[in-house]
């Protein structure tokens, strides 16, 4: 099992990039993770990573290892799994990522009642509201708002999602609401968007009579993290572009309003993203179907007022 480790410390500190990373990941110091690659590279003979000062990069050598071990984890991880769909008592660990808003409110909660029921599942969420490159960082499951783009990848939708444009009643009476969504540009309004690294929507699309029209709108400032967006619209800052079940409270309270009711925002499909023989996996399968019943139950009672 030692080797087996050392090789499972290689590939996360491959596709982490780092060492802290890759210990975080598996639940090990960064000096019991370096001492794992030293191990491997002793047995093996040859020089797996480059060490810099930022990260660490896989040799020649390191990268003809690397496809290889993560083939053998893969099967392992498959062998380990048809054994528990005999057995019934599935086990293991499964790597999951969500938005930050999304996570909070729907996959964080959920995860300790999943815990109950199959106690000997592990679970391992990850929030961001970066693009995160689900093949590259080893995720076993990706819940998201937004469509497929990586046709290696495999989606099973769990529902459209409303979207809504929103601000604060003193942000709409001290530089007015709009009642066409031209006026967006026209009037210079602050729209508060999502921008980091590989982020492709630095525009609005609007459903309109004559069909979804793209809006270049602008603001005075802008963030990687959508909860911090939406206390800037609270504060009256700006207006905002989101599902709606993410901001259902502020705008039952009256601390946000919806604007432009007429023409909303383009829906948003809310979706679990995985890779192809990942649902072969019967914990995988539990976790998937648990989560989209969930969801679709939770986002139903939070545009209820439940």
């Amino acid at each position: 099992m030692a080797y087996l480790d050392n090789i499972a410390v290689f590939v996360r500190v491959v596709e982490l990039g780092g060492l802290s990373a890759a210990g975080r990941d598996l639940r090990v110091s960064p000096a019991v993770a370096s001492n794992r690659i030293k191990e491997l590279e002793k047995h093996l003979g040859v020089r797996l990573l480059n060490r810099t000062t930022r990260q660490l990069t896989p040799t020649e050598h390191g990268r003809v290892f690397y496809e290889g071990a993560k083939k053998v984890l893969e099967t392992l991880q498959e062998a380990e799994g048809a054994v528990a769909a005999l057995s019934g008592q599935p086990r293991g660990t499964i790597r999951v990522t969500a938005p930050l808003g999304l996570g909070k409110r729907l996959i964080a909660s959920a995860i300790p009642e999943f815990r109950e029921r199959y106690p000997q599942i592990e679970v391992r969420l990850r929030l961001s509201d970066h693009e995160v490159d689900i093949m590259r960082e080893g995720i076993d499951v990706a819940f998201k708002l937004g469509l497929l783009e990586n046709s290696s990848l495999r989606m099973r939708g769990i529902m459209d999602c409303e979207r809504v444009l929103a601000a604060s009643p003193a942000y709409l009476q001290r530089r007015g609401e709009p009642v066409r969504p031209e006026q967006l540009v026209e009037d210079r309004h602050d729209c508060l968007m999502l921008r980091f690294p590989g982020v492709r929507e630095y525009f609005w699309t609007l459903q309109t009579p004559e069909g979804p029209r793209k809006f270049e709108v602008r603001g005075p400032f802008d963030t990687d993290d959508g909860d911090v967006i939406t206390g800037w619209a609270i504060a009256g800052h700006g207006i905002i572009n989101k599902p709606r079940f993410e901001i259902e409270p502020f705008l039952r309270n009256g601390q946000l309003r919806v604007i432009l009711p007429d023409t909303p925002p383009t829906p948003v499909q809310l979706a679990a993203v995985y890779p192809h023989k990942k649902l072969q996996d019967p914990k995988m399968r539990l976790l998937v179907d648990f989560m989209v019943e969930r969801c679709q139950r939770m986002i139903g009672e939070i545009l209820r007022g439940r």
